[in-house]
Protein backbone atom coordinates (compact mmCIF):
# COMPACT_ATOMS: atom_id res chain seq x y z
CA UNK A 1 0.00 0.00 0.00
CA UNK A 2 2.88 2.36 0.86
CA UNK A 3 4.43 1.81 -2.59
CA UNK A 4 1.08 2.44 -4.30
CA UNK A 5 0.65 5.65 -2.28
CA UNK A 6 4.14 6.79 -3.30
CA UNK A 7 3.43 6.13 -6.98
CA UNK A 8 0.08 7.93 -6.77
CA UNK A 9 1.70 10.93 -5.06
CA UNK A 10 4.49 10.99 -7.66
CA UNK A 11 1.94 11.08 -10.46
CA UNK A 12 0.06 13.84 -8.67
CA UNK A 13 3.21 15.95 -8.44
CA UNK A 14 4.15 15.19 -12.04
CA UNK A 15 0.87 16.72 -13.18
CA UNK A 16 1.02 19.50 -10.57
CA UNK A 17 4.41 20.93 -11.57
CA UNK A 18 3.56 21.66 -15.15
CA UNK A 19 6.94 22.72 -16.47
CA UNK A 20 8.90 21.16 -19.31
CA UNK A 21 8.08 18.04 -21.28
CA UNK A 22 5.81 15.24 -20.19
CA UNK A 23 8.65 12.70 -20.35
CA UNK A 24 11.14 13.96 -17.75
CA UNK A 25 11.16 15.14 -14.18
CA UNK A 26 12.74 18.34 -12.99
CA UNK A 27 15.22 18.42 -10.11
CA UNK A 28 12.47 20.10 -8.05
CA UNK A 29 9.91 17.37 -8.70
CA UNK A 30 12.54 14.70 -8.00
CA UNK A 31 13.46 16.38 -4.71
CA UNK A 32 9.91 16.68 -3.39
CA UNK A 33 8.99 13.19 -4.62
CA UNK A 34 11.99 11.60 -2.95
CA UNK A 35 10.36 11.89 0.46
CA UNK A 36 6.94 10.57 -0.55
CA UNK A 37 5.69 7.73 1.58
CA UNK A 38 7.76 8.84 4.55
CA UNK A 39 5.95 9.07 7.88
CA UNK A 40 5.82 12.04 10.24
CA UNK A 41 8.43 11.98 13.01
CA UNK A 42 9.02 14.84 15.42
CA UNK A 43 12.57 16.10 14.84
CA UNK A 44 12.89 13.79 11.81
CA UNK A 45 15.20 14.66 8.93
CA UNK A 46 15.35 11.42 6.92
CA UNK A 47 13.03 9.24 4.85
CA UNK A 48 12.52 7.13 7.98
CA UNK A 49 10.46 10.09 9.22
CA UNK A 50 10.28 13.88 8.78
CA UNK A 51 8.89 16.78 10.70
CA UNK A 52 7.87 19.75 8.56
CA UNK A 53 11.15 21.67 8.58
CA UNK A 54 13.15 18.45 8.35
CA UNK A 55 11.32 17.70 5.11
CA UNK A 56 11.84 21.16 3.60
CA UNK A 57 15.53 21.06 4.58
CA UNK A 58 15.77 17.59 2.96
CA UNK A 59 14.19 18.86 -0.28
CA UNK A 60 16.45 21.90 -0.50
CA UNK A 61 19.52 19.84 0.38
CA UNK A 62 18.74 17.76 -2.73
CA UNK A 63 18.92 21.04 -4.65
CA UNK A 64 22.26 22.00 -3.08
CA UNK A 65 20.82 24.55 -0.64
CA UNK A 66 21.21 24.26 3.12
CA UNK A 67 18.26 25.28 5.33
CA UNK A 68 18.15 25.31 9.13
CA UNK A 69 15.97 22.71 10.84
CA UNK A 70 13.24 24.91 12.29
CA UNK A 71 10.31 26.55 10.52
CA UNK A 72 10.83 29.93 12.22
CA UNK A 73 14.50 29.91 11.20
CA UNK A 74 13.57 29.04 7.62
CA UNK A 75 11.06 31.91 7.62
CA UNK A 76 13.90 34.33 8.38
CA UNK A 77 15.55 33.45 5.04
CA UNK A 78 14.81 34.54 1.48
CA UNK A 79 12.45 37.16 0.16
CA UNK A 80 8.83 37.52 1.23
CA UNK A 81 6.38 36.88 -1.62
CA UNK A 82 2.63 37.34 -1.69
CA UNK A 83 0.38 34.36 -2.16
CA UNK A 84 -0.54 35.45 -5.68
CA UNK A 85 3.16 35.54 -6.64
CA UNK A 86 4.01 32.02 -5.45
CA UNK A 87 6.04 29.75 -7.72
CA UNK A 88 7.23 26.18 -7.29
CA UNK A 89 9.96 25.96 -4.67
CA UNK A 90 8.73 28.79 -2.47
CA UNK A 91 8.31 27.95 1.20
CA UNK A 92 4.86 28.51 2.72
CA UNK A 93 4.48 29.06 6.45
CA UNK A 94 1.61 28.50 8.85
CA UNK A 95 0.62 29.15 12.46
CA UNK A 96 -0.81 25.74 13.33
CA UNK A 97 -0.73 26.49 17.03
CA UNK A 98 -3.19 29.40 16.57
CA UNK A 99 -1.09 31.97 18.35
CA UNK A 100 -2.53 35.45 18.69
CA UNK A 101 0.45 37.01 16.92
CA UNK A 102 0.11 36.08 13.24
CA UNK A 103 3.60 37.36 12.49
CA UNK A 104 6.78 35.34 12.08
CA UNK A 105 6.82 34.58 15.82
CA UNK A 106 3.64 32.53 15.35
CA UNK A 107 5.11 30.27 12.66
CA UNK A 108 4.96 26.59 13.58
CA UNK A 109 4.70 24.78 10.22
CA UNK A 110 6.31 24.93 6.75
CA UNK A 111 5.81 23.31 3.36
CA UNK A 112 7.15 23.53 -0.20
CA UNK A 113 4.84 25.13 -2.75
CA UNK A 114 4.68 23.08 -5.98
CA UNK A 115 2.28 25.12 -8.12
CA UNK A 116 -1.44 25.07 -8.88
CA UNK A 117 -2.25 26.18 -5.32
CA UNK A 118 -0.68 23.03 -3.80
CA UNK A 119 2.14 22.38 -1.37
CA UNK A 120 4.00 19.36 0.00
CA UNK A 121 4.65 19.08 3.71
CA UNK A 122 5.07 16.59 6.53
CA UNK A 123 1.81 16.50 8.44
CA UNK A 124 1.44 15.07 11.93
CA UNK A 125 -0.10 11.62 11.69
CA UNK A 126 0.00 11.63 7.87
CA UNK A 127 3.61 12.06 6.83
CA UNK A 128 4.45 13.67 3.52
CA UNK A 129 1.18 15.04 2.13
CA UNK A 130 -0.08 17.30 -0.64
CA UNK A 131 -2.62 19.92 0.32
CA UNK A 132 -4.14 23.02 -1.23
CA UNK A 133 -3.60 26.48 0.20
CA UNK A 134 -7.32 27.03 -0.43
CA UNK A 135 -8.35 24.38 2.12
CA UNK A 136 -10.11 26.06 5.05
CA UNK A 137 -7.52 24.95 7.63
CA UNK A 138 -4.61 26.34 5.61
CA UNK A 139 -6.44 29.56 4.74
CA UNK A 140 -6.99 30.10 8.48
CA UNK A 141 -3.41 29.29 9.51
CA UNK A 142 -1.40 30.76 6.58
CA UNK A 143 1.17 33.36 7.68
CA UNK A 144 3.61 34.10 4.84
CA UNK A 145 5.75 32.71 2.02
CA UNK A 146 9.45 33.04 1.31
CA UNK A 147 11.36 32.69 -1.94
CA UNK A 148 14.63 30.91 -1.28
CA UNK A 149 15.62 30.20 -4.89
CA UNK A 150 17.11 32.96 -7.02
CA UNK A 151 15.75 33.27 -10.56
CA UNK A 152 18.81 31.41 -11.85
CA UNK A 153 18.45 28.60 -9.29
CA UNK A 154 14.74 28.39 -10.08
CA UNK A 155 15.46 28.00 -13.79
CA UNK A 156 17.96 25.24 -13.02
CA UNK A 157 15.67 23.23 -10.72
CA UNK A 158 12.65 23.56 -13.01
CA UNK A 159 14.46 22.35 -16.15
CA UNK A 160 13.90 18.74 -17.20
CA UNK A 161 16.77 16.37 -16.57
Amino acid sequence: MKKFFGIAMSLALFFTIQVGSASAETPMSQAVNDGLGSPYKSGGTTKKGFDCSGYTAFVFDKLGISLPHQSKSQAALGTTVSQDELRAGDLVFFDTENKVNKGVSGISHVGVYVGDGKFYHSATGKGISINKLSEAYYVKTYVTAKRILSDEQYADVMTDN
